[in-house]
């Protein structure tokens, strides 16, 4: 009975989960193409000790000897490889086999077959649930590796294919668990008698009906990347900080009542069985360090007030597993000091930052921007909708001090405000620093802050209408709405699936890429289709000493946006390739796809 009880307690939170559920799989079925980054998830996590695609060097230095000098018939050769290469390295360093084995490295670029992309971007037979390579591929990129290896686990049960739902289902997965920390918040908060019973509820209800169903979330959900998992940890992170410090209160409260600490806390503060606050701080490290903007902000808040409180004990004990969980997570990625300090992001990231404040206003306003949107749907709609809210909020707490209610005019208690810290303090400070640090002003590197924003707008909402429950509910669902309906389609990249359709019709052609910058990485998957691709910039075409593109009798031509499409076809003209059809203009991504011949 018991759990059909838990179930009837928990049915609206159910009915949350559910929609959200329903909302998110929509979206995630919508989604056609690929960011490049997003391609790059796939890639980093997949391609077996080769993360990058080189034109020059389709097959990396690792990958090769991996392939040539590690890899054997049956297991026992290959350990048995594998354990004389790591006592060569050990005897003779530098001049061992491995590190001084060279890659193939072509003057010019080459074709790159099917198979190859193919074995790039997904996991085959052989190279299953290899975290190792996935390790060694990140190392190399501008991220910690936990989101790949995500990735990389779901393509080793999926193997040779690609879809939305291989990446998605961690983010729809993050977002699910987002909402349900959010109700146990209000929850939380009713327990300690922050809050009533029913207002902590309702609060965590709205709350997760708006964060779930918010465009936000959709776009965290779709985007192939690792910031709604990342959003995630930072929830878990104030729920974890919340429970140990209202723990350590409720004990410390006892202890005054009866002269003496109860015998068992059972972890309640933050003097023991912190294990779990090490690991999700760990997690959230090793998933993007934009989690450190929102942890180290979490961490002075909370020193500040337990010693405000006086409990010191408990202050030193959560230092020093703040402490240790940074030492285990740079010690089993300490790459990931290179990646903050010297890598070209994050050497831009701390460039930014000492910049001073100009132009930061600009950015402070076009991240403001996002946030409505991402919010409330739209943001003419959203700054309305806010104004209404806040001004509400004020007018009812004027009226409530006009009537003489001592306790709603009285300053709040000390605990109310420092709540009031621990919530509002560490996402606004990251987003501060997220506007002036960030490379470029997308949403992604806002993602954690928008349940944040979704609790914010709740509270104005259950607090307005406190005495109106049903309507509280109501307007949650009518906001919900207006995201679900207005949501702009970012990451879907609908239309993609004409231009792979076209490769499938030609997929015994091979494919001539003409780009500039990386933005072939958002074709891959045609790459993966073509019998072989050709990967050139402009001045490499026109340059080209291989008299393969002479000989060719047809083949398809994809232009990049970023390429001048008429030189491009002037250049082929010079080796005997006229244009013959024209079957993509202006595609999701601005290619130009041309069929042409001899």
């Amino acid at each position: 009975m018991k759990w059909k009880e838990k179930l009837w307690r928990n049915k609206w939170q159910l009915l949350v989960l559910l929609l959200v559920l329903l909302v998110q799989c929509f979206y995630i079925s919508q989604k056609q193409g690929y960011h490049m980054d997003e391609l790059l998830t796939f890639e980093l996590g997949n391609a077996e000790y080769n993360p990058w695609i080189v034109p020059t060097q389709p097959v990396g230095r690792l990958a090769k000897f991996m392939q040539e000098e590690i890899y054997a018939d049956s297991l026992g050769e290959t350990l048995s490889n594998l354990t004389d290469t790591v006592k060569d390295v050990l005897q003779n360093r530098g001049s061992s086999k491995l590190l001084s084995y060279q890659a193939d490295v072509y003057e010019e670029p080459v074709w790159i077959t099917r198979e190859q992309f193919h074995d790039y971007i997904t996991v085959g037979e052989r190279d299953g649930f290899n975290y190792l390579s996935v390790y060694f591929n990140v190392k190399d990129d501008n991220h910690p590796p936990l989101y790949f290896m995500l990735v990389h686990t779901l393509s080793s049960v999926f193997r040779d294919r690609i879809s939305p739902w291989m990446g998605c289902f961690f983010n729809l997965a993050a977002v699910l668990g987002c909402c349900i920390l959010l109700f146990a918040l209000g929850r939380l908060l009713a327990a300690h008698d922050l809050v009533e019973k029913r207002t902590g509820e309702l609060w965590g209800l709205c709350s997760g009906l708006l964060y779930g169903c918010s465009s936000g979330a959709i776009a965290a959900t779709v985007f192939i990347r690792m910031y709604e998992v990342l959003t995630f940890f930072c929830v878990l992170s104030l729920y974890l900080h919340l429970r140990k410090w209202l723990g350590g209160r409720a004990s410390a409260d006892a202890a005054g009542q009866t002269g003496k600490l109860p015998k068992e806390r059972n972890g309640r503060d933050f003097t023991r069985q912190n294990k779990g606050l090490i690991l999700v701080t760990m997690l959230g490290f090793w998933t993007q360090y934009f989690f450190l903007f929102y942890c180290l902000l979490l961490a002075l808040v909370t020193v500040i007030v337990l010693l405000r409180e006086g409990r010191k004990k408990e202050c030193f004990c959560y230092l020093r597993s703040m402490v240790l969980a940074g030492i285990i997570g740079v010690g089993i990625y300490p790459f990931s000091v290179k990646h903050i300090l010297t890598s070209g992001r994050g050497v831009e990231a701390i460039g930014n930052l000492l910049s001073g404040l100009a132009g930061y206003g600009e950015r402070l306003t076009e991240f403001g921007k996002i946030l409505l949107l991402r919010t409330f749907g739209q943001q003419g709609w959203g700054l309305a909708v806010l104004a209404v809210l806040v001004l509400a909020a004020v007018g009812m707490a004027v009226r409530r001090r006009h009537r003489g209610d001592r306790t709603a005019a009285a300053d709040p208690p000390r605990v109310r405000r420092e709540l009031a810290a621990l919530l509002i303090l560490p996402p606004l400070g990251y987003f501060l620093l997220a506007a002036k640090m960030s490379p470029y002003m997308v949403d992604r590197y806002i993602m954690p802050v928008f349940p944040f924003a979704a609790m914010g707008v709740s509270a104005l909402l259950v607090y307005v209408l406190s005495h109106r429950r049903m309507a509280a509910v109501v307007l949650t669902m009518l906001l919900a709405a207006v995201n679900i309906r207005t949501y702009d389609g970012e990451y879907l990249y609908q239309g993609y699936s004409t231009q792979l359709a076209m490769a499938e019709v030609y997929r015994e052609l091979p494919c001539i890429c003409i780009y500039e910058g990386y933005g072939f990485y958002d074709n891959l998957l045609e790459f993966a289709t073509y019998e072989r691709t050709l990967l050139l910039k402009p001045s490499e075409l026109e340059d080209r000493q291989a008299q393969d593109l002479e000989t060719l009798e047809e083949a398809v031509v994809l232009i990049k946006q970023s390429a001048d499409a008429e030189q491009a076809l002037a250049l082929l003209a010079d080796y005997g390739l006229q244009p013959e059809q024209l079957l993509v203009r202006g595609s999701v991504y601005g290619d130009l796809l041309v069929y042409c011949t001899r």
